[in-house]
């Protein structure tokens, strides 16, 4: 497997891969509806590889088994979403997204990368704080980081954090 720039021709695969991703959370009564939600469509995908801010692992035959595509917000580069398909899990493909993703923002000169994800899901937080990321009380949160779990509790995402990583040696 290794890493690289998403291009057109992956973004129909993608949606694939994220509900592939998705069937972790069959393991969780609470957050098993989520293997059957709505993932990111086509058109999302396209463009964050325009925007120059998405990254697929891809096998021997090119085929993609993961995906992160973020957003430059202000002095961060925010993922968006990291997936990694079902069976790929456990092969340390997220870790290898993650890399690019912090060698891409260091490159634009940004000084964090900032993500949401869930607190008490053992492959949301602490995957992210065994990398580095650290969990941001709310009342350090920006605006931007605060709308972003505001509209998470609205589609039903409860139990969020929001977390930072820092670039600067």
């Amino acid at each position: 497997m290794h890493i690289r720039p998403t291009l057109a021709r992956d973004v129909s695969l993608l949606p694939a891969v994220e509900r592939s991703a998705a069937q972790a959370f069959r393991q969780l009564p609470s957050l098993a509806w989520l293997a059957d939600s709505e993932v990111m469509t086509e058109a999302d995908h396209l463009a964050f590889a325009i925007a120059g801010t998405s990254w697929v692992a891809v096998d021997a035959h090119d085929h993609p088994a993961g995906f992160l595509c973020a957003t430059v917000a202000a002095d961060a580069l925010h993922i968006n979403e990291l997936s990694v398909s079902h069976q790929a899990q456990g092969q340390g493909l997220g870790r290898r997204l993650l890399d690019q993703a912090t060698q891409a923002a260091r490159q634009r000169g940004l000084a964090w990368l900032t993500l949401t994800t869930f607190a008490d899901v053992p492959w949301n937080a602490p995957f992210y704080q065994r990398y580095g990321f650290i969990s941001q009380p709310v009342a350090n949160l920006d605006p931007r980081l605060l709308a972003v779990l505001a509209e998470e509790r609205a589609h039903g995402l409860e139990n969020r954090c929001a977390m930072r990583l820092s670039l600067t040696l």
